[in-house]
């Protein structure tokens, strides 16, 4: 997966989970629970729906490496 459609699938994740959140705000070393204001349910939620969508087996050791944007990007996309 490109970087770009690496954005696009968390764009599209966090726009099911919290639709009110704007990720266009969100800087690529920004905490994405601080800036979207998202719990810890939201972001399991995405957690599973990165890995639904991309067939991808996330450890519980590897969460911290989504929590930017930057590095959720750089995670997917490789």
């Amino acid at each position: 997966m490109t970087e770009p459609e690496a954005r696009s699938l968390i764009a599209d994740i966090i726009a099911g989970i919290a639709p009110e959140a704007d990720l266009t705000t969100v800087g690529e070393s920004d905490d994405l629970r601080e800036a979207l204001d998202l719990d810890s349910m939201d972001f399991m939620n995405l957690v599973v729906a990165l890995h639904e969508r991309t067939g991808i087996d996330i450890p519980e050791g590897d969460y911290p490496k989504l929590r930017t944007l930057g590095s959720a990007i750089a995670y997917f996309g490789r």
